[in-house]
């Protein structure tokens, strides 16, 4: 029996459950038990089941839509590497369907495993959640073509930042200022199910420490993720005798709190402390800030041509971009 001749009834009685659990599982996942879940998953994939169109067919007979999936409430740039992913699919006319996903470090489940099967989408970009290896497989066999940002898995083409250089370069940029003991200012992660972009940058500082001797570097860890968390921060901060003579913040909005709390405590940037982000951006020029540039649009146009080619040509061996990181040094250090 071909897979086109496997229907939903037969998973259904394979797994004993109705033919509505079925379609749940597949199409509202997150409304379906994980153990019912698995259970479908394992008795369609047996049987060779696959729910709407094949890749040829897809090829065939395309819908001229494509979904975005993000946590774009959580975080500015996100809603930047939208805009890249808009410009990439305007030649084509391309409608882009926009959900909004939870920040993967406030959620103690980060990892994205119940994406819905969609028929109505000729691709799929992920960008900024991690995706767990049961997501991988349901998106290898039944989804349309996927590329992730920010996140990557050997099953699918990735668009990626190069987070521990970027720690790296900031790091080594404050030791040569004679800077030797460092504070990298991050949010909460819940999870440490998965490698952050954060947990990155830390490594890459630590790797820059490693070439002196003697050097420190504490974890700073906010409340939030928000300006007002970092003014608040840097509050208490300014108190500390035994305080880092550099801060690196996890993004320039974080940087900007500390330095607008720095400054109101009456310490001086950068000659008592200096301030460091990550991003680039017009906060980040406005303000003076030393920080690196991460070229958002960038990441979602290659996202978009990715997928494009993807779309045009199903079965392409997966590729990875690493988008390389540029140290752009103002007044704050």
């Amino acid at each position: 029996m071909g897979s086109s001749d496997v229907t939903i009834y037969q998973v259904a009685e394979t797994a004993g459950v109705s033919i509505s659990t079925v379609s749940l599982a597949l199409n509202h996942p997150d409304r379906v038990s994980e153990r019912t879940r698995e259970r479908i998953i394992e008795v369609a994939g047996e049987l060779g089941y696959r729910p709407g169109a094949t890749a040829s067919e897809r090829a065939r007979r395309r819908t001229g839509r494509i979904a975005v999936l993000a946590p774009f409430s959580s975080y500015e740039s996100y809603r930047t590497r939208l805009i890249g992913v808009l410009e990439a699919c305007a030649p084509d006319d391309v409608e882009v369907v926009v959900h909004d996903a939870p920040s993967a470090a406030a959620t103690s489940s980060p990892l994205l495993d119940a994406l819905p099967v969609r028929g109505d989408v000729d691709g799929l970009v992920v960008m900024g959640v991690p995706l767990a290896d049961e997501g991988a497989e349901r998106l290898r066999r039944w989804g349309p073509p996927t590329v992730l940002v920010d996140s990557a898995h050997p099953a699918f083409s990735s668009v990626t930042f190069d987070d521990e250089q970027a720690g790296y370069l900031l790091g080594a940029h404050l030791l040569e200022r004679g800077h030797r003991h460092l504070g990298y200012l991050h949010e909460p992660q819940r999870s440490m199910s998965y490698v952050s972009p954060g947990m990155l940058r830390r490594d890459g500082v630590r790797r820059a420490l490693r070439e002196v001797d003697g050097g420190v570097l504490d974890d700073l860890e906010l409340p939030g993720n928000d300006l007002a968390a970092a003014r608040e921060f840097a509050a208490g901060f300014a108190a500390r005798a035994d305080r880092p003579t550099a801060v690196i913040a996890h993004h320039d909005v974080l940087a900007a709190g500390v330095l607008a709390g720095l400054r109101a405590a009456g310490v001086a940037v950068p000659a008592e402390v200096a301030v460091a982000g990550i991003d680039d951006g017009p906060l980040a020029e406005g303000l003076g800030l030393t920080t690196v540039r991460q070229p958002f649009a960038e990441s979602g146009r290659r996202a978009g041509e990715l997928l494009r080619s993807l779309i045009g040509k199903p079965g392409r061996t997966p590729g990875r971009t690493l988008l390389t990181p540029r140290l752009i040094v103002r007044e704050t250090t």
